[in-house]
């Protein structure tokens, strides 16, 4: 089971998601979200993770942002893959090369059955990282919210689409049942494991590993 600990603002925070075992962490590239960072302090940030020879992959979050900035950000920050969270073009994908790979936040059935046969033949191919994230609607917001998605939809998706990422409301207390349920790929994280906006509580991150692997089995 791959976990993703995403929101992550600061270099104390990034280094115990590592040391308890995070297999990805999230920086958000969105200008418009409270755990916004900007990219030379992410860059800072892993650069100490590199130096140390962290395990971990980086992911840059980016809403309805233009490839020229994607790879901008990209190269000032150090990041392995792109999470693109808006409404993004299978083209964008494709154009980023395997680099980044989409999140999808369906309505119904039938709209996330829609969005993974337009978006997963642009996912990216390396066995490592998520071919798609699923992620819980919300009408005025692109992820962060805290809003319990719908286990039934990524259900249905995970025959589809092998390694895909569950997002949405998890904490160190649902995430189990969310994985019996649903049996992604792996699970992402960010608001379930807050102290307070843009600070994790190190005690929730631990346990939301620990209780991921526990269900979902190790990776």
């Amino acid at each position: 089971m791959k976990v993703k600990i995403c929101g992550i603002t600061n270099v104390e925070d990034a280094r115990v998601a590592v040391t308890a075992g995070a297999d990805f962490l999230g920086f958000i590239c969105y200008p418009r979200s409270p755990r916004y960072v900007i990219p030379e302090e992410v860059g800072q940030i892993i650069a100490a993770l590199r130096a140390e020879e962290a395990p971990v992959l980086t992911v840059g979050v980016f809403v309805n942002a233009a490839r020229d900035e994607i790879e901008r950000v990209m190269r000032i920050a150090g990041f392995d893959l792109a999470q693109l969270h808006g409404d993004e073009s299978p083209t964008l994908l494709r154009a980023l090369s395997g680099r980044a790979f989409k999140a999808l936040r369906p309505r119904t059935p039938e709209e996330a059955e829609a969005e993974v046969a337009r978006y997963l033949p642009v996912a990216p191919e390396d066995g490592r990282v998520p071919q798609l994230l699923v992620d819980a609607y919300h009408p005025d917001a692109y992820g962060g919210t805290g809003q319990v998605g719908d286990w039934g939809i990524a259900q249905a998706l995970r025959d589809r689409c092998r390694r895909l990422l569950l997002a949405g409301g998890l904490t160190p207390d649902n995430v189990a049942a969310a994985i019996e349920q649903a049996r992604p790929w792996g699970v992402d994280v960010s608001s379930g494991v807050e102290a307070r906006p843009r600070y994790k509580d190190h005690g929730r991150v631990r346990a939301f590993i620990a209780a991921a692997r526990a269900a979902g089995g190790e990776s």
